[in-house]
Formats: structure tokens, C-alpha cells, sequence
């Protein structure tokens, strides 16, 4: 394992063939990261060999949004060659209330503190943002995403998210910011295209999580072909999948240790944007499990797109991945649930880059091949 003191970067060459970079992610909590200070963790993914950050949200690394502050990251970030992309506020009012930075920011109008870094994000160039419609709730059974709360149903929390995204929209546009919807664990790829397909693709784009299509009960690679043509930023990890009790569990993993195939992943999102930025969402101590009870008929309720041959796939790709943790080729339920040691997250990151880069290289050499033979003929 690595830590942010011993770092070995990652392989595969380097800096990815062509217009693709690969980046990591970078959270806050309460104003550090797992690197520390915002200066320390640029100067730590630049030692990785990683080349930029999403930074989940602009209020966590500035709470005032403060210029100078911002600036001088800019800067920063710019001299050690990393690109930046940055998160903004949830949409779904209905768990806004869990963010009271940014109603902070909009002196008491959350509308108003989303519009606010809008503006901030224009001024420094960081257009494509993330954002989500939930966030996970460390609670049993079914409620650890908003999806399944008892004070609304998902129908009218979808309803207010697509009202708020419309007033915010004007903004949006204003400044030319896009708002990226995260492939979170409470929504589906269905109801993200029908929230962009009301909106507008001018103002809503897709961040691709292919690790979180699985915990809606979507197979990952059908998933990702439908959304596709709008996926502008990625947070990518791999999942693997394990037959329960419940139905069926899925883990975190690092790219190319799941059931994904990365290949004809990063084919989809790269055929249609070829210069989109292969940002990583490194996991440390855990694998972040998360259930589907496929026999609860309230599950089954909440999942209105759901098909039997997707939940069938599904339980393919699980068997197929427990005979590879019999064979000793991944790891096993056990090793999934085992806490890991903090600098764990460094070691994930860096397997995902090299897997990534590797699929890259394929990619260019296929192109490489393809090229010549049509300059021969």
C-alpha cells in the first residue's frame, strides 16, 4: 500500500494517449481531505502521476467562495499541470436541508447560493460541475438513499427536482455552467434522461458513476450505452457483485476488479466524447456495500423500469465474479467487508489509473492499427 508520503505513481506511460487525462476525485470533511490542506492534496495527485481533480463541491474547499482563495488554487493547480473540475449543491429539495452551506451562500436562498457558484465556477473556467440527487444515509434496509423515504415517495421528489433544475436553468445559461447529474445510488439512468429531456442538454449533462448503476439494479454496461451521449464528467470505480440473502450485494472496487468491462465502458463514453476527463472516485477503509432486496415487493415497487433479464444479467455477473474469488482472482465477500487502512484510498486510485491507461493504450493502438491500414491500401 501507498500513503500521501511514499507515493509510486501510476503506469501505463504516463499522461493517457491523446486528449484524455485521468484524474481523482477529492472530497473535504471539515475542510481537509485525505491528503490535508487543498495545496497538499494538488501536490500530492501530481506525485501519483494523475493529471486533475473534481473537487466534490466549491463550498467545501471555500466556504465564502472566497477569490483569493480560489485563485490562488487555480493557480496552483495550473502549475503542476492538473486540470480542475468542480461540484456544486444537490438539486433535490427535498435533502437540501442537509447542506446548509449553501443556502449560507444565497443569504438564506438556496436558489440564490446555487447561482452564486455558478457565477464562481464561470469565472474560473470550471464549467462542466457535479452535482446528484441524493446522498447515502448510513441507515438499515432500504433507506439508506432518499429513494425510499417515508415523509414523500420518489415520484414527487423526482416532480421538485425537475421544478428546481428549471429555475435554475436561466443561471445556468447566463453563465454557461452545466450541471452534470450524478449516476448516484438513489436514481437511474431512465429518470435521468427524463430530468434532462425536460430541462434541456444545454444545462444538464450526466457524471458517470458505472459503479452505482448496479445498486439500481441496472447492468452496468447497458446502462452506460444509454447514457452515454450525455456523460460529460466521470467518477470512475468498478463494482463487484455477490449473491446474499437479501438478493444481492455490491462493493466498491477498484477499474478492472469488477464485473465491468472497461473496454467497451470507456468505448461508449469516448466514441461520443473523446476528450472528456477520466476522473476517479477513490474508496479507502471500505468497499461501501450497499443491498438490493430483490424479493421485497417494495423494492420491487420502487424500481417501475426494472426488467427480469437485467436482474437476470445481474445475478450472472455475480456468480461469475464470486468463481473468480474461488479461483483466488478477486477478492471475497470477507475481504470486501474487512476494514482497510487509510491510506488504503491511494492504493485504489493508482490501480485504477494503471487499468484505465492500459484500456486507453488498447484504444490508440487499435486506432494506430486502423489507420495504417487504411494509409496501405
Amino acid at each position: 500500500m501507498t500513503d500521501s508520503t511514499t507515493i509510486t505513481p501510476a503506469t501505463g506511460g504516463g499522461a493517457a494517449p491523446g486528449l484524455t487525462k485521468v484524474g481523482v476525485d477529492v472530497k473535504f470533511m471539515n475542510g481537509t481531505t485525505a491528503w490535508g490542506s487543498w495545496p497538499d492534496a494538488l501536490r500530492t495527485v501530481a506525485a501519483m502521476g494523475l493529471e486533475g481533480v473534481n473537487v466534490r463541491t466549491l463550498d467545501e474547499l471555500s466556504p465564502t467562495l472566497d477569490r483569493a482563495e480560489l485563485t490562488d488554487f487555480s493557480q496552483l493547480a495550473a502549475e503542476l499541470g492538473l486540470y480542475v473540475e468542480m461540484g456544486v449543491g444537490k438539486v433535490n429539495p427535498y435533502m437540501t436541508a442537509e447542506l446548509p452551506r449553501v443556502r449560507d451562500l444565497g443569504d438564506g436562498s438556496y436558489l440564490a447560493g446555487m447561482e452564486r457558484m455558478f457565477e464562481t465556477c464561470a469565472e474560473f473556467g470550471w464549467t462542466e460541475t457535479w452535482t446528484a440527487i441524493g446522498g447515502f444515509k448510513p441507515y438499515p434496509g432500504l433507506f439508506f438513499t432518499d429513494r425510499f423515504r417515508t415523509d414523500t415517495d420518489w415520484a414527487d421528489q423526482l416532480a421538485a427536482t425537475e421544478r428546481f433544475l428549471l429555475k435554475l436553468g436561466p443561471a445556468l445559461r447566463a453563465t454557461g455552467v452545466r450541471l452534470n447529474l450524478e449516476t448516484h445510488e438513489e436514481i437511474t439512468t431512465f429518470e435521468l434522461l427524463r430530468l434532462i429531456d425536460a430541462v434541456g442538454d444545454d444545462v444538464l449533462g450526466v457524471c458517470l458513476d458505472p459503479a452505482n448503476l448496479a445498486v439500481r439494479a441496472e447492468v452496468p454496461l447497458e446502462g452506460i450505452a444509454r447514457i452515454a451521449p450525455h456523460v460529460r464528467t466521470t467518477q470512475l470505480r468498478d463494482a463487484a457483485l455477490w449473491l446474499t440473502e437479501e438478493g444481492l450485494s455490491r462493493f466498491i472496487a477498484p477499474c478492472g476488479e469488477g464485473v465491468i468491462d472497461w473496454d467497451v465502458a470507456l468505448a461508449e463514453v469516448l466514441d461520443v466524447n473523446p476528450g472528456i476527463n477520466l476522473t476517479i472516485e477513490p474508496i479507502g477503509q471500505v468497499r461501501a456495500e450497499m443491498k438490493l432486496h430483490t424479493a421485497d415487493p417494495v423494492w420491487q415497487a420502487g424500481h417501475p423500469d426494472l426488467t427480469d433479464a437485467a436482474l437476470a444479467e445481474l445475478t450472472a455477473l455475480a456468480e461469475a465474479y464470486e468463481a473468480r474469488a474461488l479461483a483466488g482472482e478477486a477478492e471475497t465477500i470477507e475481504q470486501l467487508r474487512a476494514l482497510r487502512p487509510a491510506e488504503a484510498v491511494n492504493d485504489f486510485a493508482l490501480r485504477c489509473a494503471s487499468h484505465l491507461r492500459a484500456v486507453l493504450a488498447r484504444r490508440a493502438a487499435l486506432a494506430g492499427a486502423a489507420t495504417a491500414s487504411v494509409l496501405d491500401r
